[in-house]
Protein backbone atom coordinates (compact mmCIF):
# COMPACT_ATOMS: atom_id res chain seq x y z
CA UNK A 1 0.00 0.00 0.00
CA UNK A 2 1.75 3.38 -0.98
CA UNK A 3 2.61 5.66 2.01
CA UNK A 4 -0.26 8.27 1.62
CA UNK A 5 -2.73 5.47 1.46
CA UNK A 6 -5.28 4.54 4.33
CA UNK A 7 -7.49 1.61 4.39
CA UNK A 8 -11.50 1.81 4.61
CA UNK A 9 -12.78 -1.03 6.22
CA UNK A 10 -15.61 -3.25 5.82
CA UNK A 11 -15.12 -5.01 8.46
CA UNK A 12 -16.95 -8.90 9.05
CA UNK A 13 -18.88 -8.31 12.49
CA UNK A 14 -22.19 -5.53 12.42
CA UNK A 15 -25.22 -6.46 14.70
CA UNK A 16 -24.53 -10.05 16.02
CA UNK A 17 -26.99 -12.07 18.55
CA UNK A 18 -25.94 -12.19 21.59
CA UNK A 19 -23.15 -14.03 22.48
CA UNK A 20 -21.83 -14.78 19.35
CA UNK A 21 -18.73 -12.34 20.05
CA UNK A 22 -16.93 -15.23 21.75
CA UNK A 23 -16.50 -18.81 20.86
CA UNK A 24 -18.36 -21.46 23.79
CA UNK A 25 -15.36 -22.95 24.01
CA UNK A 26 -13.18 -20.07 24.97
CA UNK A 27 -12.21 -19.75 29.14
CA UNK A 28 -14.83 -18.00 31.38
CA UNK A 29 -12.39 -15.19 32.42
CA UNK A 30 -12.48 -14.21 28.41
CA UNK A 31 -15.97 -13.92 28.30
CA UNK A 32 -17.88 -10.61 28.60
CA UNK A 33 -20.29 -9.92 31.38
CA UNK A 34 -23.72 -9.97 31.07
CA UNK A 35 -23.85 -6.89 32.04
CA UNK A 36 -21.16 -5.41 29.65
CA UNK A 37 -22.49 -6.60 26.81
CA UNK A 38 -24.07 -4.06 25.44
CA UNK A 39 -21.13 -2.16 26.08
CA UNK A 40 -18.79 -4.55 24.18
CA UNK A 41 -21.41 -4.25 21.12
CA UNK A 42 -21.81 -0.64 21.00
CA UNK A 43 -17.37 -0.03 21.03
CA UNK A 44 -16.81 -2.84 18.58
CA UNK A 45 -19.07 -1.09 16.06
CA UNK A 46 -15.85 1.43 16.57
CA UNK A 47 -13.21 -0.43 16.58
CA UNK A 48 -10.81 -0.92 14.46
CA UNK A 49 -10.07 2.11 15.62
CA UNK A 50 -9.93 5.25 13.15
CA UNK A 51 -11.16 2.98 10.40
CA UNK A 52 -14.46 3.45 10.47
CA UNK A 53 -15.79 6.57 8.72
CA UNK A 54 -19.09 6.89 10.47
CA UNK A 55 -16.78 8.27 13.25
CA UNK A 56 -15.14 11.03 11.36
CA UNK A 57 -12.34 11.11 8.96
CA UNK A 58 -10.61 14.18 9.95
CA UNK A 59 -7.93 15.35 12.85
CA UNK A 60 -10.77 17.13 14.50
CA UNK A 61 -12.81 14.13 14.55
CA UNK A 62 -9.64 11.70 15.67
CA UNK A 63 -8.84 14.72 18.50
CA UNK A 64 -12.25 14.20 19.48
CA UNK A 65 -11.76 10.35 19.57
CA UNK A 66 -8.86 10.93 22.19
CA UNK A 67 -8.04 11.60 25.24
CA UNK A 68 -5.13 14.35 25.18
CA UNK A 69 -2.86 11.29 26.97
CA UNK A 70 -3.45 9.28 24.65
CA UNK A 71 -0.96 7.07 23.24
CA UNK A 72 -0.26 3.33 21.23
CA UNK A 73 1.65 0.93 20.43
CA UNK A 74 2.25 -0.54 17.12
CA UNK A 75 2.13 -4.60 15.87
CA UNK A 76 5.85 -3.49 15.25
CA UNK A 77 6.49 -2.59 19.41
CA UNK A 78 6.84 0.91 18.87
CA UNK A 79 4.98 3.46 20.97
CA UNK A 80 3.17 6.46 19.52
CA UNK A 81 2.36 9.58 20.67
CA UNK A 82 -1.30 10.67 20.26
CA UNK A 83 0.06 13.67 17.76
CA UNK A 84 2.06 11.14 15.94
CA UNK A 85 -1.08 9.41 15.27
CA UNK A 86 -3.25 12.58 14.07
CA UNK A 87 -0.69 13.97 11.87
CA UNK A 88 0.20 9.98 10.41
CA UNK A 89 -4.12 9.53 10.26
CA UNK A 90 -4.69 13.16 8.56
CA UNK A 91 -2.10 12.65 5.79
CA UNK A 92 -3.35 8.58 5.43
CA UNK A 93 -7.44 10.31 4.96
CA UNK A 94 -6.29 12.26 1.96
CA UNK A 95 -6.01 8.85 -0.36
CA UNK A 96 -8.32 6.85 1.02
CA UNK A 97 -8.42 3.03 -0.03
CA UNK A 98 -10.72 -0.23 1.35
CA UNK A 99 -10.17 -3.34 2.49
CA UNK A 100 -12.07 -6.31 3.89
CA UNK A 101 -10.71 -7.43 7.63
CA UNK A 102 -12.40 -9.96 10.08
CA UNK A 103 -12.77 -9.26 13.65
CA UNK A 104 -12.91 -12.54 15.99
CA UNK A 105 -13.02 -13.14 19.98
CA UNK A 106 -14.21 -9.50 21.25
CA UNK A 107 -14.19 -9.11 24.95
CA UNK A 108 -15.02 -6.57 26.98
CA UNK A 109 -14.42 -5.78 30.83
CA UNK A 110 -14.82 -2.95 33.17
CA UNK A 111 -11.55 -2.03 34.66
CA UNK A 112 -12.57 0.99 36.54
CA UNK A 113 -16.14 3.22 36.36
CA UNK A 114 -17.04 4.06 32.71
CA UNK A 115 -13.37 2.93 31.76
CA UNK A 116 -13.36 -0.36 29.41
CA UNK A 117 -10.75 -2.65 27.91
CA UNK A 118 -11.72 -4.44 25.02
CA UNK A 119 -9.89 -6.87 23.11
CA UNK A 120 -10.37 -8.79 20.04
CA UNK A 121 -8.76 -10.52 17.10
CA UNK A 122 -8.31 -8.64 13.98
CA UNK A 123 -7.41 -11.33 10.87
CA UNK A 124 -5.87 -8.96 8.02
CA UNK A 125 -5.63 -11.77 5.28
CA UNK A 126 -2.61 -13.65 6.50
CA UNK A 127 -1.62 -10.92 9.22
CA UNK A 128 -3.37 -11.58 13.14
CA UNK A 129 -3.17 -9.28 15.54
CA UNK A 130 -4.64 -9.41 18.92
CA UNK A 131 -5.79 -5.62 19.75
CA UNK A 132 -6.69 -3.63 23.04
CA UNK A 133 -7.91 -0.79 23.47
CA UNK A 134 -8.82 1.50 26.65
CA UNK A 135 -11.51 3.71 26.04
CA UNK A 136 -13.52 5.85 28.19
CA UNK A 137 -17.34 7.18 28.51
CA UNK A 138 -17.66 10.62 29.26
CA UNK A 139 -20.28 13.27 28.81
CA UNK A 140 -19.24 14.19 25.17
CA UNK A 141 -19.08 10.56 24.19
CA UNK A 142 -16.60 7.87 24.01
CA UNK A 143 -12.72 8.08 24.10
CA UNK A 144 -9.95 6.16 23.16
CA UNK A 145 -7.18 6.25 26.11
CA UNK A 146 -4.58 4.23 24.83
CA UNK A 147 -4.49 1.45 22.27
CA UNK A 148 -2.47 -1.90 20.77
CA UNK A 149 -2.14 -4.16 18.56
CA UNK A 150 0.33 -7.64 19.05
CA UNK A 151 0.79 -9.23 15.72
CA UNK A 152 0.59 -13.64 16.40
CA UNK A 153 1.40 -16.60 14.73
CA UNK A 154 -1.50 -18.50 12.99
CA UNK A 155 -2.26 -21.59 15.02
Amino acid sequence: MPKNHTQQVKVIDGRLPRGIWQRADMEPHLATAPEHESVLQELMQREPLFHRQEFGTTRKDFEKMTTPGFWEVSASGRRFSRRFVLDTLEERYQYPTEAIWEIRDAHCGEIAADNYLITYTLVQGERITRRATIWRRTSEGWQILYHQGTTVQRS
